[in-house]
């Protein structure tokens, strides 16, 4: 019986796995190996490691695991069923496993946009954050990917760091009068004719090329397409989910499951490397608390 197993090994489930570690509880990290950022060149906002490339990261905090005892493997969680006392989870090919608690920090992955092109800009000159990668396109030509609110929002956002930016919405760009109207104040063109391709070389993007033949020269591209959870063990242990579809937690990351815990990229909305970090150490420390009030150790 192992006292933690944590699904997932990015910035969160190696946060946590480390901490829980140095509590001298038994923990096993099983990650699948494919990380939300995996096309990313560099992580940025992380203080001491901005700049590095993401894999050389989660390669600095897996080596760190080791001293405390912390198995990791790399190993796709196939199956998740809760008992009265435990959980009981399968791997691919490898034995059955038994936990005390449980640890889901697998993230999600974005819905990307389907143009001819955009998958050999990705990480290269399309984005989808705009703390992450804003810095680096300030004072270019920059283009937004979406429609309705979350469009808009994401185009006045970039105008922080330029003065260059077009909403394309690849058909209606479904706004109000009112959106319409912030749009054209903050001089952010909205072009709403069907894209066709983006026309790039070796993944720079050069331009957008609209079904007409016309061209909107950018140089870079941020899209809001939304996201999904890449597990559905959350959902099928019956955790309840908040309006935007993430796993509803208290703010150290316990879902309403008894023994479940959610953190990073899959439970609050603030998507940044070094929070996800931040809320794995804070899940940590509240499941080690549970294990000492059960233990009787704690007032």
């Amino acid at each position: 019986m192992i006292d933690v197993i944590v699904i997932g090994g990015g910035p969160a489930g190696l946060s946590a796995a480390m901490m829980l570690g140095r509590c001298r509880r038994s923990v096993m990290v099983c990650d699948a190996g494919a990380p939300r950022n995996a096309a990313s060149r560099a992580l940025h906002g992380y203080s001491t490691r901005d700049g590095i490339a993401p894999g050389d990261f989660l390669q600095l905090a897996r080596d760190e695991l080791a001293p405390y005892g912390v198995e990791y493997r790399r190993s796709r969680v196939e199956t998740v069923h809760r008992g009265a006392d435990r959980f009981d989870v399968s791997t691919a090919g490898g034995e059955p496993l038994s936990c005390r608690k449980l640890l889901i920090a697998t993230g999600v992955e974005d819905d990307h946009p389907r143009i001819p092109g955009l998958p050999e800009c990705y990480g290269i000159t399309v984005f989808h954050c705009p703390y992450c990668d804003g810095w680096e396109w300030r004072d270019r030509r920059i283009g937004i990917y979406g429609q309705g609110r979350a469009g808009a929002a994401l185009a006045l956002s970039l105008r922080t760091w330029s003065t260059d930016v077009a909403l394309v919405s690849d058909g209606p760009a479904r706004l109000g009068r009112k959106e319409r109207a912030v749009l054209h104040g903050q001089g952010i063109a909205t072009c709403e004719a069907p894209v066709a391709r983006l026309c790039h070389e070796g993944g720079c993007l050069r331009a957008i090329e609209f079904a007409s033949g016309e061209r909107l020269e950018r140089d870079a591209l941020f899209f809001t397409t939304g996201q999904r959870q890449q597990s559905a063990f959350a959902r099928s242990l019956g955790c309840e989910f908040t309006s935007k579809g993430t796993v509803r937690t208290n703010r150290h990351g316990q879902t309403c499951v008894p023994g479940l815990f959610v953190v990073g990229d899959a439970s609050f909305d603030v998507q940044f490397v070094v929070v996800a970090a931040a809320e794995g150490a804070k899940a940590a420390v509240a499941i080690n608390r549970q294990f000492q009030d059960e233990a009787g150790q704690r007032l």
